[in-house]
């Protein structure tokens, strides 16, 4: 699935044509687009194809399509201080982008079926904390990956304010899905080949809205053979007091560096490359003969030959003998070539 918008030639070009093409519309969703380097969470060998509107998929690894998560980070209307469950975290890309706008006192869970997929988010999640030049721009919710089956999470579970699901949800377990979410808060997952976004209105009534048509796997069902495996969530851990100081002290500090300077609001781009010209190619016989007449004309405005073409050249003019007769020679050899260019074409 995907395949909407152009490929771009790093993330900056891939963000540039996902709002061209509408489906990032918000300022605060290009930051975080923007923040977030795409082909960080493709394997290295992968990495040519991290810009394009296409998932990628290796092994258990799986990227869903940019315009995919472009839709899914826009409906679920994220604001700061909220919770969110992922269930498929995969990479952690998408994780990582929530977290940016969560901020400290968020919460921020995923839940992953394969063990080998969680430890791969965990090292991209490292190297994020390592190498993103904008890191302190924001105040970061750290995702919490756990392994399981995201159809088996404990009854007791914490309730959420958002909930992205990454696979097809059978239809049998929509209102499971459902009563993930507190009242007042957004489900987004693929249900019936339509990515919908669901809000629980009341204890017990929701709203159902279609964003797009998409195609995404099954998530996998628990057969009555599986053992039971409940999935636990992680604790919500409220901050202690120096972690609230900490986090006022850097807010109040980036404000004010914000008010002095507020082109440092925005994520810089990087600079687009020139586009190079194609190369103009010469014509056939019309450009010859453009190349021979200016020549021509020249020579009779400046002297060169009388009405009659005969030539009025004296010995002591700034061109010699020589240099005429090369310029004699250059042109039979056109007029020669242009001769067996029309003999070939009548041919």
């Amino acid at each position: 699935m995907g395949g909407a918008v152009s490929t771009g030639e790093d993330n900056d070009e891939l963000v540039d044509n996902l709002k061209e093409a509408d489906y990032i519309k918000t300022p605060l969703i290009e930051k975080v687009f923007r923040a977030v380097d795409r082909a960080h969470y493709y394997l290295p060998e992968h990495r040519s194809s991290a810009y394009k509107d296409l998932a990628w998929k290796h092994q258990h690894l799986h990227l869903s399509a940019p315009c995919i998560y472009s839709e899914v980070m826009e409906s679920l209307q994220l604001e700061p201080g909220l919770s969110f469950l992922n269930l498929g975290s995969g990479t952690g890309y998408l994780s990582t982008m929530v977290g940016l706008i969560l901020g400290s006192y968020g919460v921020n869970h995923g839940v992953e079926i394969h063990e080998d997929v969680v430890e791969y988010a965990q090292k991209r999640l490292e190297e994020f904390h390592n190498n993103c030049k904008n890191y302190d721009n924001f105040d970061f919710c750290e995702p919490v990956f756990v392994n399981g089956n995201c159809l088996q999470l404990s009854s007791s579970c914490f309730l959420y304010d958002r909930v992205y699901c990454g696979a097809s949800c059978p239809p049998e377990h929509e209102n499971y899905m459902k009563n993930l979410i507190k009242v007042g808060g957004i489900l987004v997952m693929p249900l019936n080949d339509q990515l919908v976004k669901i809000r629980r209105t009341e204890e017990t009534s929701w709203e159902s809205k279609s964003v797009m048509s998409v195609s995404f796997a099954t998530l996998v069902t628990p057969t009555k053979t599986d053992p039971p495996n409940e999935v636990m969530l992680p604790d919500v851990v409220i901050p202690c007091l120096q972690d609230f100081c900490r986090v006022n002290i850097r807010t109040i500090l980036r404000e004010n560096i914000y008010c002095e300077h507020p082109h440092l609001k925005e994520i810089p781009k990087r600079p687009k490359k020139p586009k190079k010209k194609p190369p103009t190619q010469r014509g056939s016989r019309g450009r010859r003969r453009m190349d021979i007449l200016p020549m021509s004309m020249g020579m009779m405005i400046l002297g060169g030959f009388d009405e009659s073409g005969e030539s009025n050249a004296s010995s002591d003019e700034s061109h010699d003998e020589s240099y005429d007769s090369n310029i004699e020679e250059d042109v039979d050899t056109d007029e020669e070539k242009i001769d067996e260019d029309e003999e070939e074409k009548d041919g």
